[in-house]
């Protein structure tokens, strides 16, 4: 029997104003075992990434097992359905004699998520900047921190997705870009002080907000605890904010200011590595 084990990080995307492009790899992580054994997937989500896998690497499909443990929520906006997906194209790859590259199972990944702001950090590690036919890494120092606020409610992709509008405002979309560049800076640079004031949008969050009404106070008490700044994770329900230090006053503020008795607070680092994988 052949067992292949994929560690995967959480990721937070978007970061404010990247929408669909930007993301960091957290030190929190979901672990896929994958067994190659007679029993196949009863699930639609794991056989249309095992379908995907087969056809585009041209090996013989076969029967496995598998399951996933871990500290990732799902339907949080911390890019749990990456880590799914990830780990399965990774352990079958790993079974079938690895005939596919990171890169390439990142770009399966990608394709079946319908965007890469998640795939890419859990994939490589660090922050990245994804976009169709191009990526670019760098690696985050452990001098900033991050502090989640986790709501005890998920918010669906597809019910995210719908709350944007079909049309921006031509302001918004010239605000967000700024500010989407002024991160990307900030994070090749190393210069995480310019990170203070750049990750509001207009592109999604002002929309969104009404499926996590506490984003804006959150955001505020975090900032005014000594944070950098704030976003809503990914499409949600997580809130997110970046630190350099004062992580655990950061933290109490958030979760204080949320008003959802049931959400928790966690703190934690950028991962720089991404996927690790072992046999055995």
């Amino acid at each position: 029997m052949s067992i292949v084990r994929v560690k995967v990080p959480a990721t937070t995307a978007n970061v404010g104003p990247g929408f669909d492009c930007l993301g960091i790899a957290l030190q929190i992580y979901n672990v896929v075992t994958v067994t190659k054994e007679p029993g196949g997937p009863a699930d639609d989500f794991v056989a249309q990434a095992a379908d995907l896998y087969f056809q585009r690497s041209g090996k013989k499909p076969f029967e496995f097992q598998w399951k996933v443990e871990g500290d990732v929520p799902r339907s949080r906006g911390m890019g749990s359905s990456v880590t799914v997906r990830l780990g399965l194209l990774h352990g079958l790859n790993e079974l079938s004699g690895a005939p596919l590259g990171r890169q390439k199972i990142f770009e399966l990944c990608a394709e079946l998520e319908g965007h890469p702001d998640n795939a890419a950090p859990a994939a490589f590690g660090g922050f990245t900047i994804a976009r169709p036919g191009s990526l670019q890494r760098y690696r985050v120092k452990k001098a900033l921190e991050f502090a989640l606020v986790i709501p005890d409610f998920e918010v669906a992709t597809p019910d995210a997705r719908r709350a944007l509008p079909a049309e921006l405002p031509f302001k918004n979309a010239v605000y967000s870009a700024a500010n989407a560049c002024a991160i990307a800076g900030a994070f090749a640079s190393e210069d995480y002080e310019k990170l203070r004031g750049c990750f509001a949008d207009g592109i999604h969050q002002p929309y969104r907000e009404p499926l996590v009404p506490f984003l804006s106070k959150v955001i505020t008490a975090g900032e005014e605890a000594g944070a950098l700044g704030g976003w809503l994770s990914g499409s949600g329900s997580t809130i997110a904010c970046a630190s350099l230090g004062k992580i655990k006053k950061v933290a109490k503020a958030m979760l204080e200011a949320c008003g959802n008795a049931g959400a928790r607070v966690v703190t934690t680092r950028a991962d720089n590595h991404g996927v690790r994988i072992s046999r055995g």
